[in-house]
């Protein structure tokens, strides 16, 4: 056994018991996070202003303190630009984290000193469970690849700002950078495509034993290597055991990815965002992801049909229930307050918490009140294409509305299939009725003859990439919305279907 590999393993076994053993106290860390954020945030302008030096329960707090997002949230991010102090939090930010909004723009969202380490600990805590449940160190050996923006970070108000996968750049250890590609030169080529050749050039003939990234992006890299050698993954990298991902869910991708490697391997989930790093999976036992309790991120749910209404229901951790879908609101050390970070969660466990991502507040269809959301769209796909042997490469869905006396309306899904089913309506028939049996109020509206069954419109061979280079979004954190209520997108997207 080599030196990192034979150091690695008592390191990880602390990990894991000291994870375990937050997992009792869960509750008891959340009302401790949230009474030290208020004794910080009470000396800043935002605590002046919503006078937290007065807020000493959870119930003063939600009256204090309304849900934001980031447009409403703007006014003080726009101080902390300018270079002023103790705005959000005490000083000024360690970094801006520069991120896509839907109705934003781009958005900038606060790094602190106190917050940091919850971003790079985490990711390293799921490596460590990993290690401390299967036994498997030797990758820690070989080289590893992290896909991700530039780490060329400009100033904004002093601070230093970028992508959040680049400013992870600059707190890898140093007892990994001798193993990490791709080289930061080639980290810092701006065009996606141009990066993924250097990429191919600086790893095709190196010992890889552990891959990470965003699973489309994964993808796209496993394609360029297959095209280059024309080998699978696991022959050119014959000890590549574990592939670490997040940002999208999973499912969709899985069966194409490890077809493209060659095998199954072991994989680790994460829950990253510019905001914070709020879930990892621990465990390769139980599902879901558990939720960071004890690190800085104080956390709120909303059950998400109220997310849009003047007062939502707020619950705090020790009153969620298993099932319910909640949007996410979060207050943390870096200096968000109530801030609802625009994803919705489903409890799958309450003793550990553990969750799933379901979607996005701004991610569904509700265009005749069905309320579609992402957990149940992927669930219907996959499960048709799991039992019909289809490949999917990526999909989206929005709705179509039909005039008076132009036909009826109907859900419009956008697919880009690697394998077509043999008979394409016969699939979009299976599609429509796992979603019936998945969401009441689209069977109701079929059922009512409100909507027809849904549309499958194939999309040519690379046609979402080619549409996400045509916007500028091909690469880095940039995923494809899986969901629209309106056709915005699906209008841009008709011009690469088949």
């Amino acid at each position: 056994m080599k030196i990192k590999s034979f150091l690695a393993k008592p390191f990880a076994a602390y990990i894991y018991r000291s994870i375990r053993k937050g997992m009792a106290t869960a509750v008891n860390d959340q009302e401790n996070i949230l009474k030290n954020l208020l004794k910080t945030g009470s000396q800043t302008v935002f605590g002046a202003d919503h006078r937290l030096a007065e807020v000493k329960t959870y119930d003063d707090f939600k009256n204090a303190v309304p849900i934001r997002d980031y447009e409403q949230f703007k006014v003080y991010i726009d101080q902390v630009k300018e270079g002023k102090h103790n705005i959000l939090w005490k000083g000024i930010p360690l970094y801006l984290a520069k991120t896509s909004g839907t109705t934003s723009g781009v958005k900038y969202i606060p790094i602190s000193k106190d917050s940091i380490d919850n971003h790079f600990n985490t990711a390293r805590n799921a490596v460590m469970c990993y290690m401390a449940e299967t036994g498997n160190t030797k990758f820690w050996e070989g080289k590893m690849i992290f896909l991700s923006g530039s780490p060329e970070l400009e100033r904004i108000g002093g601070i230093p700002t970028g992508r959040l996968s680049g400013i992870s750049n600059h707190r890898v250890p140093q007892y990994l950078r001798t193993n990490q590609l791709p080289s930061y030169e080639t980290n810092c080529i701006e065009e996606w495509e141009t990066k993924l050749d250097k990429i191919v050039e600086e790893t095709i003939n190196q010992n890889m034993t552990l891959i990470s990234g965003i699973p489309p992006w994964v993808q796209m890299y496993f394609d360029r290597l297959i095209a280059v050698s024309g080998k699978k993954i696991i022959e050119l990298f014959p000890n590549f055991s574990l592939l670490v991902h997040g940002g999208v869910n999973f499912e969709p991708y899985k069966a194409k990815l490890f077809d493209s490697i060659g095998k199954e391997i072991d994989t680790i989930e994460t829950y990253p965002a510019s905001e914070g790093f709020l879930a990892f999976q621990d465990t390769r036992k139980e599902e879901g992801l558990l939720l960071k309790t004890n690190d800085g991120i104080f956390f709120e749910f909303v059950p998400a049909a109220e997310i849009f209404n003047e007062r939502p229901t707020r619950l705090s951790l020790k009153d969620v229930k298993v099932g319910e879908n909640y949007a996410l609101i979060i207050s943390s050390n870096a200096g968000l307050w109530a801030y609802n970070i625009g994803d919705t969660v489903k409890f799958v466990s309450v003793d550990p918490y553990r969750i799933v991502v379901t979607g996005r507040v701004k991610h569904f269809i509700s265009a005749f009140g069905e309320h579609v959301i992402g957990e149940e769209v992927e669930y219907s796909l996959m499960k048709a294409a799991h039992e019909e042997g289809v490949h999917i490469t990526e999909f989206t869905v929005a709705p179509v509305i039909g005039q008076q006396g132009e036909g009826k309306s109907f859900h419009e899904w956008f697919i880009e299939f690697e394998n077509k089913p043999a008979d394409l309506q016969e699939f979009a028939m299976k599609v429509d009725t796992n979603l019936r049996a998945k969401n009441i109020y689209y069977d109701d509206l079929i059922s009512g003859n409100i909507l027809q069954p849904l549309h499958i419109h194939p999309v040519k061979k690379n046609g979402f990439i080619d549409y996400m280079k045509s916007i500028g979004k091909l690469g880095g954190q940039n995923k494809v919305p899986r969901l629209s209520n309106d056709r915005a997108f699906a209008e841009q997207l008709e011009k690469y279907a088949e």
